[in-house]
């Protein structure tokens, strides 16, 4: 009997029910074609592995995230309460000692999901890891958090969700954005007032490899963690930079995806993007379960692996370790960074445009920040959509003094009820949602 160095838990939910369309990139395959692998390797005979069933996640949890519009009920289907269920499941392992490590293997996806929610875009709907981790805040207690996002697309909805919160470091390593949706991710996304420099981005060229990868990761991201010190590493475990990806152009493969896990060791993963159903995601998979579970991987390869043809450019070599050199060097400096940015300001306001390009949705938003020295401060949001919608959104941070509490209740009060279709409020610091 094999044993495993680490317990590890793992949650399956393949979504039999939901689809985008029949034919569509996520679809439940994704997770048959591993859940095929697995069995045929044995995984679920070894000692110290062991299979969680999900939960299903509350309305509750979905409100401490998001701002779904008009309600969640609109917009949340039973299989995202599932597939955030069950990352709730896995977290809670770990939570309570039952495992060292888990992993979620859940669709539907969610790291494009952001604050706001009118609909569908980047496959996702709601942010499965933001609504783990804040329903294991209320139960367990504040934690650190890192979260580390290796999906070829930029994490722009967790990027949103965290902008503002240095309790939560967001890393995303992708392909540069002005390849490849969503069009974000650039180095000078830095983070919000109270918060800045806690939102790290690694735009990596077209072509990036193993290697690219794992400089990155040994170069920026373990030493921005070892500064950092989180309780809890996740990692956002999108597949797609795979050299088989339909839709991305980067060339990682299954090998380095296990050893990116083995030298990260995160506690948690979940997820996300992968779209090569049959000739990357079993094998990327089993070589992260067997990482985690701190197990031989060495003999996971992909049947048409080519170590000569998946060789990475010089060019791109170099370019990477330039980009690595300056992104740690903007962490190391990011206290500075942001006295000189923020000097004598009480607050700071950034509009967007969101295209939900599922739905087909367009939505105009500017978020206001407070700068408060005894907290994160307050934040608004104003949006409006071409589906008709029009609300105001306010947020007090988990750490909020009273006066900020105080004047997001005042400002809720205060608005006037025909000037917005929606209004809401979020206080993360007693956990309450309200909306009108």
């Amino acid at each position: 009997m094999i044993k495993s160095k680490n317990k590890l838990g793992l949650v399956f939910f393949p979504a039999f029910d939901w689809a985008i369309s029949r034919t569509h990139p996520e679809r439940e395959e994704r997770l048959l074609y591993t859940q095929d692998q697995i069995f045929e390797e044995g995984i679920g005979d070894i000692e110290g592995i062991k299979s969680y069933n999900p939960i299903i996640a509350e309305e509750k949890d979905i409100e401490r995230v998001h701002f779904c519009v008009p309600d969640v009920k609109s917009r949340v289907t039973e299989s995202h309460l599932i597939s955030a269920g069950g990352a709730i499941r896995a977290f809670q392992a770990v939570m309570d000692k039952e495992v060292d490590k888990s992993f979620a293997l859940v669709r539907p996806p969610g790291h494009h999901a952001q604050r706001v929610v009118y609909g569908d875009r980047g496959f996702c709907i709601v942010n499965i890891e933001a609504i783990m981790l804040e329903r294991i805040r209320q139960q367990y207690g504040p934690l650190r958090i890192a979260i580390i996002d290796s999906d070829c697309h930029h994490g722009d909805g967790t990027q949103d969700i965290y902008w503002n919160d240095r309790d939560t470091l967001f890393i995303s390593f992708h392909q540069d954005g002005r390849t490849l949706y969503p069009g974000t991710g650039s180095v000078d996304e830095f983070g919000g007032p109270g918060a800045y420099g806690y939102n790290i981005n690694v735009p990596l060229p077209p072509g990036t490899g193993e290697e690219g990868f794992l400089y990155t990761l040994n170069n920026v991201v373990m030493p921005i963690l070892d500064d950092y010190k989180p309780d809890i590493v996740i990692n956002s475990a999108g597949q797609d930079n795979h050299y088989s990806d339909p839709i991305t152009n980067m060339n990682f493969t299954a090998q380095g995806y296990a050893k990116l896990n083995d030298i990260l060791d995160p506690d948690i993963a979940v997820l996300e993007g992968g779209y090569s159903i049959e000739g990357a995601l079993p094998y990327i998979n089993l070589g992260i379960i067997l990482a985690m579970a701190g197990l031989d991987y060495s003999h996971v390869k992909e049947p048409d692996y080519d170590k000569d043809r998946l060789k990475q450019p010089d060019a791109i070599t170099e370019y990477i370790k330039q980009e690595c050199e300056k992104i740690y060097n903007l962490w190391k400096e990011k206290d500075d960074l942001r006295l000189k940015k923020y000097k004598n300001m009480s607050h700071v306001e950034r509009s967007r445009r969101i295209y939900y390009d599922t739905d087909g949705i367009l939505e105009s938003q500017t978020q206001k920040f407070t700068i408060c020295k005894k907290c994160s401060g307050v934040d608004t949001i104003t949006s409006r959509s071409d589906i008709g919608y029009s609300i105001f959104a306010i947020t007090i941070p988990r750490d909020a003094c009273s006066d900020c509490i105080d004047e997001g209740h005042r400002m809720y009060k205060d608005v006037p009820p025909a000037t917005y279709t929606n209004v809401y409020l979020q206080d993360k610091a007693n956990d309450v949602y309200k909306s009108k």
